[in-house]
């Protein structure tokens, strides 16, 4: 979809695709009530192990438009066993867990082996594809194991949440027909390669997260994020595209639906 076929905006809520509700202090009733307020109509609480994918499924069933996703982050990779994996794959079952992961390679701060690390992500895209769901995918330093691993793999269909690669990445993996989702980093002064990737892109590729607690936009930065902030990376992504926030905000929520299509 290029930006002069976009169609005239459809009234809708901004979709947040990436968000830690049980890592916030705030109430999370409050916290997605701030949210609704603030025009955003669904929320995906990301897992990152075990425990919190159950923690995130268990919000996703107490509050209307929050869905949960359940996998294993990259740092914690070495503590993925058969019992993790079996409980992971057992939620993916519910209709309200909208993808697998988070999952993927973080070679930056190297929390567990790299081996470990490519072996559990390889396990993530093999449920990805048997459950025929997206695989939400984190990226540090490791874009080449990446993308070979998810070339190998054949995942359903793949999320690169905060995306953090360069217009040069953003257009190879666009080609692949990757999501990118774009964080408040997009915002922040020193960063414009993420502006420049999120132009470089057709629209309907962009994805706009919080990373709730992380990553606040530049205006909130020292402060805990909110989901009600994804407003804040829709007004970047739109202003990098010379484009007007209601057609961002629409083609992101529409974007969010192709990704994660359990949501309602």
């Amino acid at each position: 979809m290029s930006d002069a076929n976009l169609k005239a905006p459809v009234q809708s809520g901004a979709v947040d695709t990436h968000c830690h509700l049980f890592l916030l202090d705030e109430e999370p009733s409050l916290v997605v009530e701030t949210a609704r307020a603030a025009g955003v109509e669904s929320l995906i609480c990301v897992g990152i192990d075990p425990q919190t994918s159950r923690a995130s499924l268990e919000l996703a069933e107490s509050f209307r438009g929050v869905f949960a996703t359940a996998g294993m982050h990259p740092h914690t990779a070495s503590r993925f066993d058969p019992a993790a994996g079996a409980e992971i794959e057992e939620m993916l079952s519910n209709p309200l867990v909208v993808a697998v992961g988070e999952c993927g390679l973080d070679f930056f701060r190297m929390r567990s082996p790299r081996a470990e690390q490519e072996r559990v992500f390889g396990l993530h895209i093999s449920l990805s594809r048997e459950a025929g769901l997206p695989v939400v995918v984190h990226v540090r330093d490791a874009w080449e194991g990446a993308l070979r691993l998810l070339d190998e793999g054949s995942a359903e269909r793949v999320v690169l949440h905060c995306f953090s690669g360069d217009a040069e990445i953003a257009v190879e993996c666009a080609a692949r027909g990757y999501f990118l989702s774009f964080a408040g980093n997009i915002t922040y002064p020193k960063n414009g390669h993420l502006r420049d990737a999120a132009a470089a892109v057709p629209m309907d590729r962009i994805l706009a997260e919080t990373d709730s607690p992380f990553l606040s936009p530049q205006p909130y930065r020292g402060r805990d994020n909110t989901p009600a902030h994804v407003r804040a990376v829709v007004e970047e992504v739109a202003r990098v595209r010379a484009l007007p926030f209601e057609t961002v905000r629409d083609a992101t929520t529409a974007n969010a639906r192709a990704a994660f299509r359990r949501l309602k």
